[in-house]
């Protein structure tokens, strides 16, 4: 079974980076896609917004449009880990993160998270237990 850890949450300034890890247990990675998810306080009810995806195989990414091109995932598969590397950060993109898994299948690696983002981050495999971003103004 894969377990799923993240960290590197803290408090930052808006304008500011900060670097998350996933890192995976149990498992090799390969074989894996790994989505990064985020709960926004007092947005309970909409559920778990997922911001982006990486097929650990292909290499394959998604980026929800309100973190493209300030975000992406880099990896250390031999570390079995998976960071969330957050430039330019904004007050909005304060939130409990989330990092979360399955075994992706082809040739459609990314269609698993695509349908958790409409489903509010039900549907992925594995989870971690999150942690908290918070970018002051």
């Amino acid at each position: 079974e894969v377990q799923l850890v993240e960290s590197g949450g803290g408090l930052v300034q808006a304008g500011g980076s900060l670097r998350l890890s996933c890192s995976a247990s149990g498992v090799s990675l390969d074989g894996y896609a790994i989505g990064w998810f985020r709960q926004a306080p007092r947005k309970e009810r909409e559920g778990r917004a997922g911001i982006s995806c990486l097929s650990i195989r292909d290499g394959s990414t998604y980026y929800d449009n309100s973190v493209v091109d300030r975000f992406t995932i880099p990896t250390d598969n031999a570390k079995k880990t998976v960071y969330l590397q957050m430039n330019s950060l904004k007050p909005e993109d304060t939130a409990v993160y989330y990092c979360a898994a399955y075994v992706a299948t082809y040739p459609a690696p990314l269609m698993q998270f695509l349908r958790a983002v409409q489903a509010g981050g039900d549907g992925m495999d594995y989870w971690g237990k999150g942690t908290p971003v918070t970018v002051s103004s």
